[in-house]
């Protein structure tokens, strides 16, 4: 059953199948990036020759719903990710659809998404996780604007639960084509820095979250 934001409930359990511990050896996965307490792993797009990535990582001190509750606010993200331009989150037709405009370094084009999201609370053979779902979507009241080039293949998945400690298991998959001319080496090293990037400013934001409320 689908409900009105897009997403099915089959689509909340696949992800997070497939968000189910490491990257598997073989299988098209390969390991991009290991660190202390992070690992990222990339498969081949082939109609893109772009690449999927699967992140996975330890936030220590950061409980779960706490790490769920800063990725969802929208409002907060514009206070700590440096790279947002435009943010917010809109009605229309019923479904709630967020418009992102990504700051890209001079002379490219900045990037713009139209998506829709949702976060779901699960269990999962006993232990309770934090889904969220992202994917593009395209609705003619938000047209493309010049200047800026509209990504339109956009998906991300998060499951974020419990370390049994006081920190939680973030899990990610993400893959998106910012079209344009940038060639795919770039946009792979941008994915190979800017995924980590992204991990260790949202855990810096979550440290925070109680400054904001």
């Amino acid at each position: 059953m689908e409900k009105a934001d897009g997403f099915s409930e089959e689509e909340f359990r696949k992800a997070c199948a497939e968000l189910e511990g490491p990257a598997p050896a073989g299988g098209g996965w390969e390991s991009l990036v290991e660190s202390e307490g992070f690992n990222l792993y990339r498969q081949p797009d082939e109609q893109t020759g772009l690449y999927e990535y699967k992140a996975f990582g330890d936030f220590k001190d950061c409980p779960p719903t706490l790490c769920a509750d800063v990725y969802m606010d929208l409002e907060y993200r514009k206070q700590w990710d440096s790279y947002v331009k435009e943010l917010y989150e809109t009605n229309i037709n019923g479904k709630m659809v967020v418009y992102w405009e990504v700051k890209y370094p001079f002379p490219m084009y900045n990037r713009d998404y139209v998506y829709i999201r949702d976060r779901r609370d699960l269990d999962l053979n006993g232990r309770t996780v934090h889904v969220m779902l992202a994917k593009s979507i395209s609705v003619p009241e938000i047209p493309e604007k010049d200047g800026i080039i509209r990504v339109s293949d956009y998906r991300q998945s998060l499951m974020i639960e419990s370390d049994g400690k006081n920190g939680c298991k973030v899990s990610m998959f993400y893959h998106d084509n910012p079209g344009g001319m940038i060639p795919s080496w770039l946009i792979n090293w941008a994915a190979k820095n800017g995924v980590p990037n992204f991990l260790s400013d949202i855990l810096k934001a979550c440290k925070n979250y109680h400054k904001k409320i």
